[in-house]
């Protein structure tokens, strides 16, 4: 997913669109009464017909629940729109509007949800390595969730995208802690921690992060850092991703990619009927509205690859 240098004019009209929602307050952090969220209609949305509870396997089964039927996707940015976090406008999008989101939307309504129900949970921040070169040095641009239950915590995760562990990893275990995709640990260095998946034989480091308390604030700002900065992927690409019980669907761009639980794949390419029919029943994206923006703005996309591959070849 790496971005290129190449900024089109729709990135530069985006981020000043991102700078204006964001003086008029669309991107701030509203504190939420956790009653008034929907929980029912939530768990509905999820397929979890259960009652609820404060457990480990309520908390495995939410988890699977939420990235099998809300999708990772970044069409909101991408779009040049706005991304609020207030958890009632999170609701509004996730459950009520049948749309996907990114970490901060994900992670911070899963967090919102999982308190109504009475789980101790909290938000941290960490450091993207995953598909980064050696030497890079990423900003604290995710955020996943630190789980409290009686036998220990718990990290939990609804918006990696790609590779979204699909079940709680226990924090204070240091070896390989398998999912119904792929297998996970959770590695100690010093003052901070990472998340690795183990891909073929090798374990690779997808983020890096540490326990230190954040606030509202610090989501809000890294939020708008993720949908408005010129060089953000997630404005510069279009991305959706679904985690099934035996496979992950990924969309980058026009690259649409099966991966199953046994490391087998399939790609194509899709045209703009496929890729929006892909985005609509595939991973389960209610795009009313938002059809001739993407279309449009795919054009762009592509016309501005064509001009980066000619220079290149030039």
């Amino acid at each position: 997913m790496d971005v290129s240098p190449e900024c089109s004019k729709h990135t530069s009209i985006a981020l000043c669109v991102c700078s204006l929602c964001y003086t008029l307050k669309a991107y701030h952090f509203v504190d939420t009464d956790m009653n008034a969220l929907p929980l029912d209609a939530y768990l509905n949305r999820i397929g979890y017909d259960a009652s609820p509870e404060v457990s480990l396997d309520c908390l495995a089964q939410l988890q699977r629940h939420h990235l099998e039927h809300i999708a990772f996707e970044n069409l909101n940015p991408f779009l040049g729109l706005p991304v609020p976090l207030d958890s009632l406008a999170l609701a509004d999008k996730l459950v009520d509007g049948g749309r996907g989101g990114y970490c901060f939307e994900h992670n911070l309504f899963f967090m919102a949800i999982l308190q109504q129900i009475g789980f101790e949970v909290r938000g941290l921040t960490g450091r993207v390595y995953w598909n980064q070169p050696p030497g890079f040095q990423p900003p604290r641009s995710h955020m996943l969730l630190l789980v409290t239950l009686p036998d220990g915590d718990y990290l939990v995760d609804v918006g990696f995208g790609g590779l979204t562990p699909t079940a709680p990893l226990r924090f204070d275990e240091r070896g390989a802690q398998p999912t119904n995709l792929e297998s996970f640990r959770v590695q100690e260095h010093g003052d901070h921690f990472s998340v690795q998946v183990l891909l073929g034989s090798e374990w690779q480091l997808l983020y890096r992060f540490d326990l230190t308390e954040q606030w509202p604030v610090d989501f809000e700002m890294a939020n708008w850092y993720v949908a408005c900065h010129p060089a953000s992927k997630f404005v510069n690409n279009l991305i959706a991703v679904r985690a099934l019980p035996d496979r992950r669907y990924t969309l980058l761009n026009r690259q649409f990619t099966l991966r199953y639980a046994d490391g087998r794949s399939e790609q194509q390419i899709l045209d703009d009927g496929p890729l929006l029919d892909v985005l609509s029943k595939t991973f389960a994206i209610d795009l009313a509205g938002l059809e001739d923006p993407l279309q449009q703005r795919l054009a762009k996309l592509l016309a501005r690859y064509e001009q980066v591959i000619l220079k290149r070849n030039g």
